[in-house]
């Protein structure tokens, strides 16, 4: 195997890339991010692959979550504030109630580019380039708004930047401790059955915090006070991330230092592409997304590059079938993959597979789908010997209608009441509780 570098990349063909339209000043753009400070530090990276070596035994749980693609305007504390809260308690309901430790990972600081199935749309009749992310292009269609700009991937690396800052703050500032899981409740879930759920375990946590006090015992510490809370993205975009793959100074190693954890997508997971050379060099934790028209050979063979150590922890398999075909594609999956003896955590993407368009037009994934997805996912783990070790979400704390069903049985034509997303549709935070509720009593069987 040929020699490694962070821009080894270059030398294979890169799929999802925009069309710069001026490659002199892109260039500038990737000189200016590689001199500025990492988001992320090797130290934490490692601690992140350490706790993932814990799920690859089912000795851990891993929540993955966030918004789809990350809007530059939202990058506010309040917003920031919100998709976090969610994520904080789906995670207290998963390991209070299901019983084991949960690995929190966002899909926030650097989720602002997406793949797209085509280069252009059709808008009121004219063909435009498609919009790729707030890191590429605009979403407002029009010919102008969608040419790709690289300052906006300079402006991005600010903005992760600004929320990696907010998020240190209220993981680590208290915000995060446990006595305060009361307050993480949203106005508008309180009065609903899944918020008096929530309410009613928050209320246990408390009891159980007292208890502690009573006795004796020291509630004044970091594993009650903080949260250990880390960053993922799609790196999709590989000048970016070559432009902040940094030398430890301590190890020696690389490190993708845009995020904690990385995956690559189902569109750009080819063998011998751009994306797997460089994510084989780098000493992040890296998923993998796994669809319905995967060659298991050319799965096995990618894992060999990513992973040729089988260290745990290093590598997430993300399957995403959707709820009408994972019984048909996850049990041959794990049976070729244990066969091997791999070390992976098995993840279920349940959103990606069970994506439809509404009468109205909107696209929309309705909620039962995506818990029967999740169902599967843990049964047929169960049935092969295997270990259910995580799941990975699309979603915000915000009252948005996008995705249908759940608790206030949201129907296609209440999209339109609050549809917010300018990709694909997140679960609210009462669907996302409601989910939280349901996996822990599969993590607790």
């Amino acid at each position: 195997m040929s020699e490694w570098t962070k821009s080894s990349w270059q030398n294979y063909e890169a799929l999802q890339q925009p069309k710069w339209p001026d490659m002199a000043e892109y260039q500038k753009v990737v000189d200016n991010i590689s001199l500025l400070p990492p988001l992320v530090f090797a130290g934490e990276i490692r601690d992140l692959k350490r706790q993932l070596a814990d799920a690859v035994e089912g000795k851990a749980f891993v929540l993955q979550a966030g918004d789809c693609s990350e809007d530059f305007a939202n990058c506010t504390a309040p917003a920031i504030r919100e998709t976090l809260k969610v994520i904080l308690q789906m995670a207290v309901i998963l390991s209070y109630a299901g019983g084991k430790p949960v690995i929190k990972i966002g899909r926030m600081a650097g989720q602002y580019a997406k793949p797209r199935s085509s280069d252009t749309e059709m808008v009121d009749g004219k063909e435009i380039s498609s919009y790729r992310g707030d890191m590429v292009n605009s979403p407002e269609p029009t010919k102008e708004a969608r040419i790709p700009d690289p300052q906006r991937m300079q402006k991005g690396y600010h903005l992760a930047t600004a929320t990696m800052n907010i998020l240190r703050a209220f993981t680590r500032g208290g915000y995060a401790a446990l006595h305060r899981v009361q307050e993480w409740n949203n106005d508008f879930v309180k009065k609903s059955p899944l918020g008096r759920s929530y309410e009613r375990l928050a209320r246990n946590i408390d009891q159980a915090l007292n208890f502690m006090k009573v006795i004796g015992l020291d509630t004044d510490n970091p594993q009650l006070n903080q949260a250990s809370f880390y960053t993922s993205h799609e790196a999709l975009l590989l000048g970016y991330e070559q432009a902040l793959t940094r030398q430890d100074s301590i190890t020696g190693g690389w490190y993708d230092c845009s995020a904690h954890m990385l995956w690559i997508g189902d569109r750009t997971r080819q063998l011998d592409g751009a994306h797997v050379e460089f994510f084989r060099g780098v000493g992040n934790p890296i998923g993998m997304k796994v669809g319905p028209n995967h060659d298991i050979d050319i799965i096995k063979k990618i894992i060999e590059k990513l992973n040729p150590e089988n260290e745990a922890g290093k590598l997430t398999l993300i399957t995403r079938f959707g709820c009408k075909k994972i019984e048909d594609y996850l049990p041959s999956l794990i049976r070729d993959i244990k066969r091997e003896g791999y070390k992976v955590v098995w993840s279920c993407d349940p959103m990606h597979g069970n994506t439809y368009t509404a009468e109205g037009g909107l696209k929309t994934r309705n909620f039962n789908d995506i818990l029967q997805e999740i169902q599967c996912f843990f049964e047929i783990h169960w049935a092969e010997g295997s270990i259910p070790g995580g799941v990975h979400f699309e979603l915000t704390g915000e009252n948005v209608t996008e995705c249908t069903g759940g608790g206030r049985n949201i129907l296609d034509q209440h999209l339109q009441k609050n549809y917010q997303t300018h990709c694909d549709p997140r679960l609210n935070n009462e669907q996302s509780l409601e989910l939280a509720f349901q996996i822990a009593e599969m993590i607790r069987t």
